[in-house]
């Protein structure tokens, strides 16, 4: 092989090598034909041939046809990230305005009556000046799932309140309480007629409920209640809490059931307003059942002749006294056949566990309590003291605060009123009026019963507390 600037044939094959490089050159007629289209010129130095040759152009590229499943899936990918933006962006501006302060300038009162839509609310805090946007009050409610949880009743909406605060609260539930105070010693009758009284409450009762069912208490409802459902809760807290009280009974107790704890509890409950000798009047009858002594007490002859009523009104005749009916416990032996009034839960727990004295008497020492006794004597004493306050108060030109429904033997004016606190004659000395004697002594009665402190009548007495019972002054 020669270098003179070409290739000496072109036939035979060549190695040529440049430095550590080794190119084979091959004789084809493919590449006579290349060579002649394009001939290579021969380098004329061997600087020149080590230069590198240019690369060949790159083939050119296949256009794949646009379509099929990748491109659909392509697009829908796009359009999901699109509409994604979109959302957020526009979740943002909406819970901007949700949240925002409402239209309302001071704290309203709204009532959503039952079985109303999330449109008609929408429309009606419209209506009254919560919101001004209730077609956005119902987006947001359905975006938030909220829709079917939007509750009735009587709400409280805030100065300002956003859409959305507005929507808690009636998804929440916390409606406006309204209360009811049910006094103790009320009648099944009495109460009816106070729940009747009651405007917030709705509907009617079915049937008066038996005496002595009914718990006396303060009861939160809310409006749209119905009266039933007052009925009924106060029914389920009396059978709840005799059922605990008789539970934890002292067994001294001469009470055969709970039945027997509610009768007593009752004329209990009638007797006395005072809660600090509740136990004590308790005692006193529970002494006499067990020394087979009729209890003599004022209130049974009054529900035995007038019922669940109310009072009489007026003085109780002597003839009345010793009329037989099934409540005179001036007549029968033992409890009278039911209760006379609803006792509260503090009567109950005194006749289950009463005060362990020896006390047979007590009689009002008008201080608007009771003076007690275990003898006669003692009790003839404290007689005496009342009938001085008596006869001091009768001087005075207006009547006393205990005049109605006491005894009135026959009407007879000229008969001065006596003793009261619900147990005579023979607990209170005046045996000889109730049986026609000839003192001329006349008995009291309750001293607070049928009057202007009669918590029956006032409405505003709450006598869970001896701080708000009714007290009469001195004279």
């Amino acid at each position: 092989m020669s270098w003179d600037g070409g290739i000496a044939d072109q036939n035979q094959k060549s190695i040529v090598m440049f430095g550590r490089k080794k190119q084979t050159l091959i004789s084809t007629p493919e590449a006579h034909q290349q060579d002649a289209q394009h001939p290579r010129l021969a380098p004329k130095s061997p600087s020149e041939a080590i230069k590198p040759m240019a690369a060949p152009p790159p083939p050119p590229r296949l256009r794949r046809r646009r379509g099929g499943p990748l491109s659909i899936m392509s697009g829908l990918l796009t359009l999901l990230i699109a509409l994604a933006i979109a959302a957020v962006f526009g979740f943002g501006m909406v819970e901007r305005e949700v949240t925002a302060d409402g239209p309302l300038q001071n704290d309203k009162v709204v009532l959503i009556p039952k079985n109303t839509g999330t449109g008609e609310i929408a429309n009606i805090l419209k209506q009254e000046g919560v919101i001004n946007q209730p077609f956005l009050f119902e987006a947001y409610a359905l975006l938030n799932r909220q829709r079917g949880q939007l509750k009735a009743g009587e709400f409280q909406f805030k100065a300002g309140t956003s859409i959305a605060e507005a929507i808690d609260t009636l998804v929440q539930g916390k409606a406006i309480l309204h209360s009811l105070t049910v006094p103790e010693g009320l009648t099944s009758d009495q109460i009816v007629a106070r729940l009747y009284e009651n405007e917030i409450l709705s509907g009617e009762i079915n049937e008066t409920p038996r005496e002595g069912t009914l718990l006396p208490d303060t009861y939160k409802f809310e409006r749209g209640t119905t009266r039933q459902q007052i009925v009924n809760t106060m029914q389920a807290a009396q059978r709840q809490a005799l059922a605990q009280i008789w539970q934890r009974r002292s067994p001294e107790v001469p009470i055969k059931s709970a039945q027997e704890l509610v009768i007593l509890a009752s004329i209990v409950e009638k007797e006395t307003g005072r809660a600090d000798e509740r136990t004590r009047v308790a005692g006193v009858f529970i002494n006499r059942l067990m020394k087979r002594m009729k209890l003599q007490s004022d209130p049974t002859i009054v529900y035995g002749l007038v019922g669940g009523k109310g009072t009489l009104g007026r003085g109780i005749m002597r003839n009345e006294i010793e009329s037989a009916t099934p409540y005179n416990t001036y007549v029968i032996e033992g409890l009278p056949p039911g209760p006379i009034a609803n006792p509260g839960r503090a009567a109950l727990e005194a006749v289950a566990n009463p005060s362990r004295t020896k006390d047979l008497y007590f009689v009002a020492d008008g201080s608007g309590g009771h003076a007690f006794a275990e003898t006669y004597e003692q009790h003839q004493r404290n007689v005496a003291r009342w009938r001085q306050i008596e006869k001091t108060r009768a001087t005075t030109d207006t009547p006393p605060a205990d005049s109605v429904d006491r005894f009135d033997p026959d009407g007879d004016p000229a008969v001065a009123p006596g003793t009261s606190g619900g147990l005579a004659p023979e607990l209170r000395g005046s045996a000889d009026v109730a049986r026609g004697g000839r003192q001329g002594r006349a008995r009291g009665f309750d001293a607070s019963e049928g009057t202007d402190k009669d918590p029956l009548k006032n409405k505003t007495y709450d006598l869970n507390s001896p701080k708000n019972v009714p007290v009469l002054s001195q004279p």
